[in-house]
């Protein structure tokens, strides 16, 4: 393959990352990789350090396409400055964890409030679990790294989950 061919392909590629919004499209989910994340059915609530842990097996999501739009909700623009990182089941085997960077790329600090989902496989007996982070302060033009947790009720190896996605999230100025 000659070189003009694969600067050909590397720019149709960022084109595309570009085009869609890859940083943040609504409702982003991280599924694969991970196969270490599972299911809680107990309600409980411990908050350090700006995460409110729950769980519940409370409504759906569904996570949206791969583009995002100018202008829309303020729950759509928090939804873009939130990456997912991992979810998987902790190495005690008791947790939950999503692992989430928040990037605030705008000009006034926000507190971010994120609910995280983690979605039962497909035929799986085990119910969808929440995370929640709340409070999480984010200075202007940086980014904040943070853990939604919940714990792990499941008797497994957490495999009967297969993704977590951001189930709700907002923003609002310090």
């Amino acid at each position: 393959m000659k070189f003009r061919h694969v600067r050909a392909i590397a720019v149709f590629g960022i084109a595309i990352v570009a085009l869609t919004g890859a940083r943040g499209s609504g409702g982003g989910s991280c599924s694969g990789g991970s196969s270490s994340s599972s299911s809680s059915s107990s309600s409980g609530g411990s908050t350090s350090g700006g995460t409110d842990s729950t769980s519940g097996t409370s409504g759906s999501s569904s996570s949206s396409g791969g583009t995002t739009t100018t202008g829309g909700t303020s729950r759509d623009k928090a939804e873009r400055d939130i990456r997912i990182d991992s979810c998987k089941l902790d190495s005690t085997g008791k947790n939950l964890v999503a692992r989430l960077t928040v990037t605030n790329s705008g000009s006034l600090d926000q507190a971010y409030n994120i609910t995280m989902k983690f979605n039962p496989a497909a035929g799986s007996s085990a119910v969808a679990a929440q995370a929640r982070v709340s409070g999480l302060k984010v200075k202007a033009g940086a980014s904040q790294q943070t853990e939604a947790t919940t714990p792990y009720t499941g008797k497994g190896d957490g495999s009967e989950y297969k993704e977590c996605v951001v189930s709700t999230a907002s923003k609002s100025s310090l």
